[in-house]
């Protein structure tokens, strides 16, 4: 083979053994940040898979001139600066709280488990008959800042009486961090009850939303809570307790996940000491109370875009062109951290079934046409809570069910009004418990 052809193979070769080890050494990085839970930011496997190369990279280069004994430390050059990008935070690693919103005043709440929340309170206005019993909000996350288009919904249910509180779950958007330890179901169920209580009016109404809704589903099987609520509206629930939270089945009518235009703007995962950190817990090989990125600087990190898809899943795939923007940029906050850690003590629980049949307090399942949900996660709660009267089966829209298009916003309101003052619901009572095998097997 003439030289004018050895030479390029060679160089191929040496490059791409140099590739591979830049690819083995980073590889080597990643193990190392799940064997050491990412401790000291990353620097403890920074360090180690650092020399580990170095080491090997002399042993390779011992029998070599002075200048070839430099080759090899190419590659560790490379995979050093690499992995050290993940090692540097890039946003502030104590926690920047929102700005508060030129709308409505924040205001901050102790309450008697320790949680630190904001509250938000929008009084009843318009000419509608004034509600005697104020209504709490719990929104989705399960550790997430109210959305504008969540507050935009309380205005228009305050416009027909309601005097509506709600407040961000410890953690979430304006509210205190927890210790990473201290964020469970069990929590929330608990500051839930702390919160009507600490409102000093008597019982109230709640409306829960996602998983919202589960946090009011484990109140109403807590016999010590449910006596501080009149009535309860479960809307798109998650799974309740752990045997709901394994089980696999269909969901609703298609949504637009896959089919809508991709969310716009910065996105923390395209950083890769975020996309690493947030991957890997997600995958479940680091653990929320990590020592890579800690729970502030994840909050602050966390983007709506980030969000992708899952923003899509909440809507129906006939809105897939016309997506509303939930959130401002300013307003925006995500736990990822610690929305996993409630996560799977959820999955960790015990089922809730034998309490929740003995539950007294009055309750409207909302079940969305176009659900992300998977709908075991609402019909085992409309099958094993007999408290619950009425099931109202929402057409035309999805998870996200007040979204500001078209009517959605006032349909919605119509038929928690409706219940929570004990009126005709403005949509057949379905499904009923009756209705559960085929409502399953329909695809509905």
């Amino acid at each position: 083979m003439p030289p004018s052809v050895i030479r390029p193979l060679r160089f191929m070769g040496r490059l791409l053994a140099a590739a591979a080890a830049v690819v083995g050494l980073v590889v080597l990085f990643l193990a190392l940040i799940v064997a050491t839970d990412g401790a000291g930011s990353g620097s403890a496997a920074w360090f180690a898979a650092v020399g580990v190369a170095v080491v090997a990279a002399m042993w390779r280069g011992r029998r070599r001139a002075w200048r070839g004994r430099l080759v090899p430390f190419l590659p560790v050059l490379v995979a050093a600066a690499l992995t050290l990008s993940v090692c540097v935070p890039t946003v502030p690693t104590t926690r920047r709280y929102p700005a508060a919103l030129s709308f409505v005043t924040t205001e901050h709440m102790r309450l008697s488990t320790g949680s630190r929340v904001a509250v938000y309170h929008y009084p009843p206005t318009g000419s509608s008959p004034r509600q005697r019993v104020p209504l709490v909000y719990l929104n989705g996350g399960p550790v997430r800042g109210i959305s504008v288009l969540d507050h935009r919904f309380l205005q228009r249910l305050a416009g027909q009486g309601y005097d509506v509180y709600a407040y961000e779950q410890a953690g979430g958007g304006r509210s205190d961090l927890l210790p990473m330890g201290q964020y469970s179901i069990t929590r929330s169920v608990h500051d839930l009850g702390a919160f009507v209580d600490k409102l000093g009016k008597g019982r109230a109404d709640v409306l829960g939303f996602s998983s919202g809704a589960v946090v009011l589903t484990r109140a109403l099987a807590d016999p010590a809570i449910a006596g501080h609520l009149r009535r309860a509206v479960i809307a798109e629930p998650g799974p309740m307790d752990g045997p709901t939270a394994r089980l696999a089945g269909q969901k609703g009518r298609p949504s637009a996940r896959g089919i809508a235009p991709a969310m716009t703007g910065p996105r923390s995962t395209r950083v890769p000491r975020y996309a690493i950190a947030f991957g890997l817990m997600r995958l479940g090989l680091l653990s929320p109370d990590n020592g890579l990125v800690g729970q502030a600087e994840g909050d602050n990190a966390f983007t709506a875009a980030d969000l992708g898809s899952d923003t899509a899943s909440a809507y129906c795939a006939r809105d897939a062109q016309r997506i509303p923007v939930e959130d401002t940029a300013e307003n925006f906050s995500f736990s990822a951290a610690a929305s996993l850690r409630i996560q799977q003590t959820i999955k960790d629980s015990a089922s809730i079934a034998p309490q929740l049949r003995r539950s007294r307090t009055p309750a409207m399942l909302m079940i969305a046409e176009c659900s992300s949900q998977v709908r075991q996660w609402a019909t085992n709660i409309l099958a094993g809570n007999p408290a619950v009267q009425r099931t109202q089966y929402m057409p035309g829209v999805g998870h996200h069910m007040w979204n500001g298009l078209g009517d959605n916003d006032q349909r919605a309101a119509d038929v928690i009004a409706a219940f929570l003052q004990d009126k005709p619901a403005p949509l057949p009572d379905y499904p009923t418990r009756a209705d559960i095998p085929a409502f399953l097997r329909n695809d509905k």
